[in-house]
């Protein structure tokens, strides 16, 4: 009988024994489990993460287009004018559809007035750059520009301009030196050492010798040279439109000897493409690089006018400007970065008295309702007469006459659609289109 009990006292504990280490082996089996979850959750946040910094770095901020217009008197007090010239008080153009705005201060780094190369320079280079200075630093070495580092970056790159190729807004892009009014010089940089794929604009002179219709003083005829490295030379529209798309884009089309056409003056003559056909043709020659393109368009015409005080000619081209824009959007899609820039104010157009709201076209020109000039000028030629009984007065007088209009004191106006150009807001310096435009290369 003491076996049999023995036996009832001790399988207890036994079973009691079993059962801990079962549990024991249930609760690694689980502890396991939950390691191996956490292990796999964790790999699954840091894949999550890694794709997140992928998305938001490349896929979202970084487009594959990249457009920015340049041009002179983009600013409050000509932009209005423009705009009622077109269609009146309630007209609105299609820049001013684009989404994000800012005014900048467009100051040169040693005046409060900046000339052309020294505002080109702060946009190109993302520096204040002096007077008289085109993009190189107080030791004259040549800064970064956006050009070269769109190049570094993979892009195809693009310049196009209805002024000369050889002028400080453009040329800021590809040279750099301490005399912006040397042409010479700036048309060799081009060729020598660019690299950029799509160049249209007006200044063959730059690049030809004297004998051959151009003002190189050297007798190198760069538009030979530029050949030579690859390049297709186009001298009109019909040659724009004919090169296919599929080829390599390496292509200089010069236009003129010196600036194309105004706006009013096409028709003189048919060969010269208008800025919107420029733009539309550099797009597509630029679409098919893979890692995308910059593409830098000088509106340059409208400082050219406003400098002789051609008010009409003026607000023209401020409308050229903005079917450029419209041109470019049509093409390079809804996700491309546009920034349409102001570089500065020349000559200081306002327009005077009280049009009625509907006015437009001529009816904002010449002596308006108040007896006053409707259109004047802070300084410069005064294009604009007509005959009274006291003999010529200035239907666009200025201030202060002068051979030609100088600089203003005024922000210049930036707007912007597409990935970065949130960017523009409030007042800024206009050396955050450095900023915004190489964050999206």
């Amino acid at each position: 009988m003491s076996t049999p009990g023995f036996v009832w006292y001790f399988r207890p504990q036994v079973q009691i024994g079993i059962a801990q280490r079962a549990l024991g082996t249930q609760m690694f089996s689980m502890n396991k489990k939950t390691r191996n979850r956490l292990l796999a959750l964790g790999c699954l946040l840091v894949f999550l993460a890694l794709g997140a910094l992928f998305y938001i770095n490349w896929v979202v901020q970084r487009p594959f287009a990249v457009i920015v217009f340049l041009a002179d008197n983009l600013t409050p007090s000509v932009l209005t004018p423009a705009r009622n010239y077109q269609g009146g008080s309630d007209h609105r153009l299609q820049l001013e559809q684009l989404p994000n705005f800012s005014l900048l201060a467009t100051h040169a780094n040693d005046f409060a007035v900046a000339d052309a190369a020294a505002a080109a320079s702060s946009i190109a280079t993302g520096q204040k750059g002096n007077n008289g200075v085109l993009g190189v630093n107080q030791g004259k070495g040549a800064l970064p520009n956006l050009v070269a580092i769109a190049r570094q970056r993979g892009r195809a790159t693009g310049i196009v301009s209805n002024a000369s190729i050889t002028d400080a807004t453009a040329a800021v892009f590809y040279a750099g030196t301490a005399d912006p009014l040397d042409y010479s010089v700036i048309a060799r940089q081009l060729v020598e050492g660019s690299g950029v794929d799509v160049i249209l604009g007006g200044g063959a002179a730059d690049f030809l010798p004297t004998e051959q219709g151009g003002r190189r003083a050297d007798a190198r005829d760069l538009l030979q040279e530029i050949r030579g490295n690859g390049y297709d030379i186009v001298r009109s529209e019909t040659e724009l439109d004919g090169i296919p798309s599929w080829k390599t884009p390496k292509t200089l089309g010069l236009f003129s000897l010196g600036n194309l056409n105004f706006a009013d003056e096409f028709g003189v003559d048919p060969g010269q493409p208008t800025l919107a056909t420029m733009v539309r043709n550099a797009i597509r020659l630029l679409q098919y690089n893979s890692r995308g393109y910059l593409l830098i368009v000088d509106a340059g015409l409208a400082g050219k006018s406003a400098t002789q005080n051609e008010g009409e000619r003026t607000l023209r081209e401020i409308l050229a400007l903005d079917d450029a824009v419209a041109e470019a959007m049509r093409y390079a899609g809804p996700k491309a970065l546009v920034l349409v820039v102001g570089k500065r104010n020349v000559g200081g157009l306002r327009l005077n008295g009280y049009p009625f709201r509907n006015d437009k076209g001529a009816g904002l020109l010449g002596i308006n309702a108040q007896g006053a000039p409707s259109i004047t000028w802070s300084t410069g030629p005064e294009s604009g007469t007509r005959t009274s009984p006291e003999g010529p007065v200035s239907t666009e007088p200025s201030a202060s006459k002068r051979a030609a209009a100088i600089g203003v004191a005024e922000d210049a106006v930036a707007v912007g659609s597409g990935p970065g150009s949130e960017a523009l807001k409030g007042f800024q310096d206009n050396t955050v289109i450095f900023q915004i435009v190489q964050k999206q290369l």
